[in-house]
């Protein structure tokens, strides 16, 4: 009989996913980070994440180039800081939503880019805010627009 229970109350938690928030449905999601130990927009996307629900693990890594080609990601797409989560890379100042977007549509693709460093971009709030675009890494290396954030032009 509990089991029954509990497994009925698994079900019913499992069906309202789609309803939670993202920031509950990332919780507990971990994240590699690989950044330059002297970049501090890193570390405020590091917070950034941390605030939307993920458990990130910082790696300090003195050649980012080399981390960049092991993982594929295309010098047009390049940023500062390259994390891997669910076996996507993520360049850059990603939004928390469109990392949610990617794992929950899991494209055949390399991952995600936010190209340089745009002003407004999350870890990146000073300043004015810019449009930008995330870029999807597919996976024969070229790109194509995810999704677009920022003030309207």
């Amino acid at each position: 009989m509990r089991s029954r229970f509990l497994s009925a109350v698994g079900a019913l938690l499992l069906g309202a996913g789609a309803l939670l928030p993202t920031a509950v449905l990332a919780a507990g999601t971990a994240i590699a980070v690989y950044r330059d130990p002297s970049c501090g927009c890193c570390g405020a996307w590091v917070d950034y994440l941390r605030a939307h629900g993920y458990t990130p693990t910082v790696h300090a890594e003195a050649s980012m180039p080399a981390i960049k080609a092991r993982l594929g990601v295309p010098t047009e797409a390049a940023s500062c800081h390259t994390a891997v989560i669910g076996g996507y890379v993520i360049e850059g100042h990603v939004p928390a939503e469109d990392i949610q977007q990617l794992l929950a549509e899991r494209p055949h693709a390399r991952g995600l880019a936010v190209p340089g460093m745009p002003m407004g971009s999350p870890g990146m709030e000073m300043g004015t805010a810019q449009r930008y675009s995330v870029l999807l890494i597919l996976a024969d290396g070229s790109t194509q627009v995810f999704a677009t954030h920022g003030p309207q032009a």
